[in-house]
């Protein structure tokens, strides 16, 4: 029990962040294996506990999306509960010691991610692909980026932002509308599956979901006081910290 204030402040933090610069679950998740929780299982729970908060921001940009932008991610829509369902099913299928090898691994690939999608996404948006490659490109892509968010999930919305530039989108309080409409049929996806595994555990994600969706809404007022940019270089301090520290102990260990 004495858990489960840290749990709710760090869920806090972590919402905050995700409603500003993204970036919350290198909070939330290591959190979790570090007071003990097994590390399929800290994954797993921290999707169900970090899902509210996403289907809550989907709700603020509801009316940010236009007619044109819901027709064009049909594909994506598809292709997200698709991927989500079996990123979860190789998860279920990893054992914790694998997990925890791999590891090191998908953090430094969601902290490049984190760092340089940016850039990727600007170059993404001066490719001239024609309307039907486009598509078949964006959709694929979005299938790949939903199985690795199914399965780990950092970094997930900025692949999807840098995906979206090839279906022609410029909006952004649009693109980030179908990013929230879109991870939020990722992780529900994902959630289903692992709570029909029972591999999460729903005291700690139940905890998570408060403070989270707490957070967002905190978070999302201390945008307009603080410097997006600012929160954007904690959280890569953080990402980086953390990445190089699992890969000391992989090594260590």
């Amino acid at each position: 029990m004495t858990t489960l204030p840290l749990l709710l402040v760090t869920a806090a933090a972590g919402g905050a962040l995700n409603s500003v610069a993204g970036g919350g679950s290198f909070i939330v998740f290591p959190t979790l294996m570090f007071t003990g929780t097994p590390p399929v299982m800290a994954n797993a729970t921290t999707a169900a506990g970090l899902w509210p908060a996403s289907v809550s921001s989907v709700i603020g940009y509801r009316d940010s999306i236009g007619k044109d932008a819901r027709r064009r991610a049909l594909p994506l829509v598809v292709a997200s509960l698709v991927g989500g369902t079996a990123g979860a099913t190789l998860l279920l299928r990893t054992s914790d010691v694998t997990f925890v090898k791999l590891l090191p691994w998908l953090l430094l690939f969601a902290t490049l991610v984190f760092t340089f999608g940016r850039t990727i996404g600007a170059r993404l948006a001066k490719a001239k692909t024609a309307g039907a490659i486009a598509v078949v490109t964006a959709t694929v892509a979005q299938l790949v980026v939903s199985t690795y968010g199914g399965y780990f999930g950092g970094g997930m919305g900025i692949m999807m932002l840098a995906i979206f530039t090839l279906l022609g989108m410029e909006n952004i309080h649009e693109m980030n509308g179908i990013k929230n409409v879109l991870g939020a049929l990722i992780n529900g996806a994902a959630v289903t599956a692992f709570a029909i595994a029972r591999l999460v555990d729903w005291r700690v994600a139940g905890t998570l979901a408060v403070g989270a969706v707490i957070g967002g809404y905190a978070g999302a007022a201390l945008a307009r006081r603080i410097s997006v940019a600012r929160v954007r270089i904690l959280v890569l301090v953080l990402a980086w910290s953390l990445t190089i520290f699992f890969f000391g102990h992989a090594w260590l260990t």
